[in-house]
């Protein structure tokens, strides 16, 4: 069938070659999602306070990532960092870094959001209490943000874990390098590829279907 060969496709493929990259993009993902709603989420408090010191360089820092393609910042962490602090950090230390960092802008805004969603009400009647910000946000606000943005929290981290594909421009041993390399030790680079892109989607849909799952399971209970 078009040329293919099918029986490249095998557990022995995956066992030999991806499956330990699966387990560093699966492992890239979660800690790129811990540190990035934690980095985040500070960042969106910054960007709420009110204080202009503070306001000022979550925003551009949140801006600026924004606006700068991945890979870039990926390849920028990967050969600039060392030269600053004078030794090499490793493909997979520096995805790790550069994952979390660039992450942490998409998840501060979804976090915002979430934040901005909470009535006004609940905050003022935890000023009335006494309560300060910072335990206002802790006990009132950031709570019902977090339930309430769950499903795009994992949203994005199904976009993630796709991104993670792009480690491949740094030599890190991901996913798609597992395939790659599958491809090129059997000459069979179509079927690698063709293969690769087959489990990203089953990942995947898989994941989206769960979302929507706890998505709709959410609103019930709302």
């Amino acid at each position: 069938m078009l040329g293919l060969d099918l029986t490249f496709f095998n557990w022995d493929i995956f066992s030999k070659f991806v499956l330990s990259g699966l387990r560093f993009s699966v492992q890239l993902t979660l800690v790129a999602t811990a540190g990035g709603i934690l980095l985040g989420t500070l960042l969106a408090l910054m960007r709420l306070s009110g204080k202009k010191a503070l306001m000022l360089p979550a925003t551009i820092y949140v801006n600026g990532m924004r606006s700068i393609p991945l890979v870039m910042v990926i390849l920028w962490f990967f050969l600039l960092v060392p030269l600053l602090i004078g030794r090499p950090m490793g493909a997979e230390l520096s995805a790790t870094i550069t994952f979390v960092a660039f992450e942490a802008a998409y998840f501060s805004e979804i976090m915002r959001a979430g934040i901005q969603s909470i009535p006004r009400g609940q905050v003022h009647a935890g000023q009335a209490m006494g309560m300060s910000y910072g335990q206002n946000m802790r006990y009132v606000v950031l709570p019902q943000a977090f339930r309430n943005m769950l499903p795009v929290l994992l949203t994005q981290t199904i976009i993630l874990f796709q991104d993670t594909s792009l480690v491949y421009a740094i030599g890190a041993y991901d996913m798609l390098k597992g395939f790659t390399t599958a491809g090129k030790i059997y000459g069979r680079p179509e079927e690698a590829y063709l293969l690769a892109a087959v489990v990203y989607f089953v990942i995947c849909f898989a994941l989206s279907w769960l979302v929507k799952r706890l998505q709709a399971k959410i609103a019930i209970v709302r």
